[in-house]
């Protein structure tokens, strides 16, 4: 990632950065030659049974890994995902087990290099770290004529991590799904929406809030849905 990026996150704790440029950015760390099925994964996700408000809106999977400081991730073995409830309200206090990452995306080269060019990236911006523990969500948030889809039903919230990652993977007849950055006071520091493949935002989780707009279909007749992956990075020095 570029000296440029790095500045942008520690000057305002956040970064959109544009599909075209982050698409050359993870080029400079690794091979994508295995994107289209890659993507392609997002098809197989399971529902997620873990919603509180009852929705049918969400499906996912769910992988960690761990690494030290310069070297490539180790996928560990699997296991729930937890938060208190002072980051997840509506979903937090629980371990939620997830249907697992299949080992064919964990071990994909898009998905190594897009790891590898985050963990460089969040090490320029933590030198001092030494080992990480990193979560990686696959998301498709659906949406019906009857139900929209909430890509963050817990509404403008931190996951408790040092750095996240939120990376476009597809849209398909949808509107709205603007993503908002507000600082520890709730004043709101910018906004924009991932609608191209690779659009990515960047986030230093412990000095902003995040949030995303519910989706709508378009056409209430075809498939509505946002594919997204999500990489937290949590320092464990």
């Amino acid at each position: 990632m570029t000296n440029a990026l790095q500045r942008r996150i520690e000057r305002q704790a956040f970064a959109f950065v544009r599909g075209a440029q982050m698409r050359e950015l993870l080029e400079l760390a690794g091979p994508l030659h295995d994107w289209d099925a890659f993507a392609e994964s997002w098809n197989d996700l399971e529902i997620d049974t873990h919603m509180a408000d009852g929705g049918r809106y969400r499906r996912r999977r769910h992988a960690t890994f761990e690494a030290q400081a310069g070297q490539a991730a180790r996928r560990l073995a699997h296991a729930p995902h937890f938060q208190t409830r002072d980051y997840n309200p509506l979903n937090g206090g629980v371990a939620r087990w997830f249907a697992p990452v299949t080992e064919s995306t964990g071990n994909s080269a898009s998905l190594r290099t897009i790891l590898a060019a985050a963990q460089a990236l969040f090490e320029s911006l933590a030198p001092q770290a030494s080992r990480w523990f990193i979560e990686l969500h696959q998301f498709r948030i659906e949406a019906h004529a009857d139900q929209f889809g909430q890509p963050t039903p817990e509404g403008m919230h931190r996951d408790g991590v040092d750095y996240v990652l939120v990376m476009l993977v597809r849209r398909h007849n949808i509107a709205s799904g603007t993503t908002s950055i507000h600082d520890l006071e709730r004043r709101e520091l910018g906004s924009f929406t991932l609608s191209a493949p690779f659009d990515a935002a960047l986030v230093e989780d412990s000095r902003v809030f995040h949030g995303v707009t519910p989706v709508e279909p378009v056409d209430v007749d075809l498939p509505a849905y946002r594919d997204v992956l999500v990489a937290t990075f949590r320092r464990q020095d």
